[in-house]
């Protein structure tokens, strides 16, 4: 069975304007970006996510937990970073058309929060806007059939595979098969799927744009629940992952670095093998002896690098766990 949409203009202009962005991706040299974006990718798609969910733990709160340092905030809330973490590790092991992987996933992204992570939910529930209930969701006994219909859909071949995946993603949410968790499993679902269409989207953050727009994001689910079915929200996804691209496109330009840009790229050079200024400038051939000089002191100052001998026989190295 086909969950009901309709293939809009608007639709086949962001699918045309998405293939575009991809085939322009496709043409660069090497699609994927320096390491230290791709760190910052990621905390940005971990934080965006729990973000709309309420969680209140700032951007280098995430990255101090993904660096495997403690931070002051709730238990529940670096429990669910944690969490987020670990499951957005794992991306790739996750099979996009498997209803169990979907459980698993749910498992590892709730467990320590509630006590049903990767199970069904086993009672009714009703999504309240204020204090009036904006969507009633399907009754639990009917949601483990729903879910294994919407895999079902998955593999249908006639719908393009953008199309499909933010159709999946609404009925996710309409059907609210967890009792808790079902906005950050189905944007992370989103991910998995949007990564099966093209490896590229592993190092894009859509959820960050989604953040970005979040108003807009409930607004779009509230008018697919009004006319029963996913094309506002379908029109609504792939105009942030259309977004999405077009800042990663940019930001893959050759732009000139910053200081600490530099600094942050080094650590991914020499990770923790000590350097000297000649090694740094070996390393960043259009800068010159003053810049590096003046980068070296701005890590050694910010407590990044550690700093020894004097002079000519001054060695740098990068000092471990330092953000």
């Amino acid at each position: 069975m086909t969950p009901p949409f309709t293939i809009t203009q608007s639709i086949l202009n962001e699918v045309a304007q998405i293939e575009r962005l991809v085939g322009q991706l496709e043409g660069l040299q090497n699609i994927k970006p320096q390491p230290y974006l791709r760190k910052s990718n990621r905390v940005r798609t971990i934080h965006a996510s729990l973000a709309i969910e309420g969680n209140t733990l700032a951007l280098d709160q995430v990255t101090a937990l993904l660096d495997g340092r403690k931070v002051l905030g709730s238990k529940n809330e670096v429990q669910e970073v944690l969490n987020a973490i670990e499951v957005y590790d794992q991306i790739q092991r996750f099979r996009p058309h498997v209803l169990k992987d979907l459980l698993k996933a749910h498992r590892m992204m709730m467990t320590g929060l509630i006590p049903t992570a990767g199970k069904w939910r086993s009672s009714g529930v009703g999504i309240l806007k204020g204090t009036a209930v904006a969507h009633v969701a399907p009754p639990a006994h009917l949601v483990p059939g729903l879910m294994q219909t919407l895999f079902d859909f998955l593999k249908d071949k006639e719908v393009h595979p953008l199309i499909k995946g933010r159709v999946f993603h609404y009925e996710l949410e309409f059907i609210h098969p967890f009792a808790d968790g079902n906005g950050r499993i189905g944007r992370f679902w989103q991910s998995r799927l949007l990564i099966q269409y093209h490896r590229v989207f592993e190092f894009i953050p859509v959820e960050s744009i989604v953040k970005d727009n979040q108003i807009d994001y409930y607004q779009a689910l509230e008018r697919s629940d009004k006319t029963g079915q996913s094309t506002p929200f379908v029109e609504f996804s792939l105009s942030m992952i259309r977004q999405a691209l077009e800042g990663y496109l940019d930001a893959l330009q050759p732009k000139p670095l910053s200081a600490k840009e530099r600094v942050e790229v080094a650590r991914d050079h020499f990770e923790d093998k000590q350097f000297s200024r000649k090694d740094y400038l070996k390393y960043f051939k259009t800068i010159s002896t003053a810049t590096a000089s003046r980068d070296l002191k701005l890590g050694v100052d910010e407590g990044w690098l550690a700093k020894e001998g004097e002079r000519a026989n001054t060695v740098y190295s990068f000092v471990k766990g330092a953000a």
